[in-house]
């Protein structure tokens, strides 16, 4: 503790020097994004996502290093959207979900420096070997699993004074309430800026000969090629769909002059493809999305495509038949431009009785609560990503885009 400086010169003291350590240069980026507020009163500290709070008190009792280890551990919180993508974690045991969350990014910083030469971890840190390399969820998993065997209470509030020690506290909180308070537009200007931090950052460590560091790239550049997963996916949803035929005998009886029919290939059936049209979703996006629609409907030849613009309803329907995919980027015309709410899409279909064999969704993961009974019994769903990449989806499977 250093008694000549104020707590906001301390904190920006600790920014500038991560900003010059090889390590944690490639996170510098995410100290700019949002605001950095003292707050007197406040327990210890916290983010909603965004921002990042301070308690002055709390702040006081950290020496240098500690501080560091904070300034880091709130803004590792920011980069991997914890606020965000384990939502659903928090409504279901906030305190099981912030643990998880706290357990995966102290190892990794502790990792960063174990000779805890810029970084110290906080006593009432959380870390535990057993939880090495295991992501938010599989930790959250193993939390609530222990608690249940110990007769816990599900869906305790983070912790906070005054709270029972029973080894989830850690030393800060997170502000789920203030993460959903953001609207939906300053989420997704959010997301933007967080995502063009990690990349100038990312740039700033190559310059400065940084090792490289294979968390942080995932999350610039997941190694997953989405079209590949893309088209892969759409041929599962078509295997199987082989019928008999006697218009080719099969060839491995003809020797024995048995004539038995052969196995043909179907088309794919009608093929639901549901755009996001909440303002959010660019051109570049839809032109990509398209191209590969295109693509795909020439690999797996669906009788039809039911191509459906939504926000808070379905806003378009167009309908292409085998001979028209070619035209499709020519003649569509997107519609909406409101909220944004997937639950239309389910209602949608049954309603107007389509019977997919696959629904595909593109949309930029900036979603709010799904009514899950609502997609029940929908056709095999595939959620094509473009942002809130960590946004799990209330049915079927979602890649990023």
């Amino acid at each position: 503790m250093n008694n000549d400086l104020t707590v906001e010169q301390r904190l920006e003291r600790a920014h500038v020097q991560l900003m010059k350590d090889k390590r944690f240069v490639r996170w510098s980026g995410l100290f700019m994004v949002g605001k950095v507020t003292v707050v007197d009163g406040l327990p210890t500290a916290c983010t909603n996502g965004r921002d990042v709070f301070y308690g002055r008190e709390f702040v006081q009792t950290l020496n240098e290093r500690e501080l560091n280890f904070l300034v880091m551990h709130e803004n590792m919180h920011k980069a991997y959207r914890h606020l965000t993508t384990w939502k659903h974690l928090f409504k279901e045991d906030a305190r099981c979900a912030g643990a998880a969350c706290d357990f995966v990014i102290n190892q990794q910083l502790v990792d960063y420096d174990p000779n805890q030469s810029m970084i110290q971890m906080p006593v009432e840190g959380l870390i535990d070997e057993d939880y090495r390399g295991m992501d938010t969820q599989q930790v959250y998993d193993i939390l609530r699993k222990k608690k249940k065997e110990r007769g816990g209470k599900q869906g305790d509030k983070p912790c906070k004074g005054g709270e029972p020690d029973d080894g989830l506290g850690g030393f800060d909180e997170h502000d789920f309430e203030g993460a959903e308070a953001l609207s939906e537009e300053e989420k997704k200007v959010a997301t933007r800026q967080i995502e063009d931090a990690l990349r100038q950052g990312g740039m700033l460590a190559g310059k400065l000969g940084a090792n490289q560091d294979k968390a942080f790239d995932e999350l610039v550049d997941p190694k997953v090629d989405w079209r590949e997963v893309f088209r892969q996916w759409c041929k599962a949803v078509a295997a199987g769909r082989d019928r008999s035929t006697w218009r080719k005998p099969n060839r491995r009886f003809l020797h024995e002059d048995i004539i038995m029919p052969s196995m043909e290939s179907v088309a794919l059936g009608r093929v639901v493809v549901a755009i996001d049209t909440s303002g959010s979703i660019g051109t570049r996006e839809l032109a990509d999305f398209y191209s590969e629609l295109i693509a795909i409907c020439k690999d797996v030849t669906p009788e039809c495509v039911d191509l459906l613009y939504w926000d808070t309803r379905v806003a378009g329907h167009e309908v292409y038949v085998q001979g028209m995919y070619e035209s499709l980027l020519d003649v569509t015309k997107p519609k909406g431009g409101g909220g944004t709410n997937p639950d239309c899409i389910p209602l949608y279909v049954k309603k107007e009785r389509l019977d997919p064999v696959c629904v595909v969704i593109l949309t930029d993961g900036h979603i709010g609560h799904c009514k899950e009974e609502l997609w029940t019994g929908l056709a095999p769903t595939l959620w094509v990503v473009t942002e809130n990449k960590g946004w799990k989806p209330p049915y079927g499977q979602s890649i990023n885009m």
